[in-house]
């Protein structure tokens, strides 16, 4: 079976109907002239080997991957590159050369909006602090220290979850609990919270930035609401901050030029309109 003409894409998990993928896509679908579609599927865990079936079958050029199907699909695609090996977890896959192929664009989502909203991040941004051990702080740490950033610690309530990180990367990470926020935030570059606390919907992020170096960056991966409390609390102390939408905008883009054979740009009027879908949600 060969795809037909018209690539079509989407995005897969469970629960799928807030993904904002295909407005996304959509955007860049139709900006571009492409005769593609990219739509939301709900896939289930004991679904996922059948969907992928679809994709090796040429029914679709490939798909997003969101909770709870990342790690899954880490071990059923047929090739990974090796920064998504040491991360386990796929959220981009498309075909090349006959294999199901699977990569992770997290990581070089949020470099792309940190370097879009802060262009001198690299002289400003020797030390990371990461809020949160999950699979997104993994991502951020390899993405860090590919471009450059000298020390990170990981900040997490349990502090096993950041020594089993800090383990992959001897030297480079520094794993602590909680309690260290209040000392590391003197020293702090650019601050980043990896953890769903603060979004829509979500408990509180509790973090007082009482003592935070008054040159740190702050950013926080959340996207709902698109200015969290703690960019607001930063925002109000004079320090730069990035918001989580670009993100999401700019972790799209591998994904869309492996399907569609462009590569799209995160513009203003994407921006825009994808901000004002979260605003009308909320």
């Amino acid at each position: 079976m060969t795809m037909e003409t018209a690539p079509k894409a989407c995005v897969i998990g469970s629960p799928i109907s807030h993904s904002r993928s295909p407005l996304i896509h959509g955007y860049w679908l139709k900006k571009h002239d492409i005769s593609g579609s990219y739509d939301r599927i709900e896939v289930k865990p004991d679904q996922l080997d059948g969907f992928l079936d679809r994709i090796r079958q040429g029914e679709l050029a490939g798909c997003n991957v969101t909770i709870p199907l990342k790690e899954l699909t880490f071990e059923a695609v047929d090739q990974t590159d090796d920064q998504t090996r040491r991360l386990k977890s796929v959220n981009t896959v498309y075909m090349l050369d006959g294999k199901l192929c699977g990569t992770s664009t997290d990581g070089a989502g949020f470099m792309a909006n940190l370097r879009q909203t802060v262009p001198d991040w690299r002289t400003r941004s020797k030390h990371a602090v990461i809020l949160g051990a999950g699979g997104a702080a993994r991502s951020l740490v390899e993405a860090l220290i590919n471009d450059g950033a000298a020390t990170i610690t990981i900040i997490n309530r349990t502090v096993e979850r950041a020594e089993a990180i800090a383990a992959d990367y001897p030297d480079r990470v520094d794993p602590h609990g909680w309690y260290a926020i209040e000392h590391a935030l003197p020293v702090t570059d650019i601050l980043i919270n990896s953890t769903s606390l603060g979004m829509t919907g979500q408990p509180p992020l509790e973090v007082c930035l009482d003592g935070l170096k008054s040159t740190a960056v702050v950013t926080d991966i959340v996207y709902t609401p698109l200015r969290t409390e703690l960019l607001n609390q930063a925002s109000s102390r004079g320090h730069t901050v990035v918001e989580g939408l670009g993100m999401l905008l700019h972790q799209a883009v591998p994904g869309f030029e492996k399907w569609f054979g462009i590569r799209p740009e995160v513009t203003d009027d994407l921006h825009d309109l994808i901000a004002a879908d979260i605003t009308g949600r909320q």
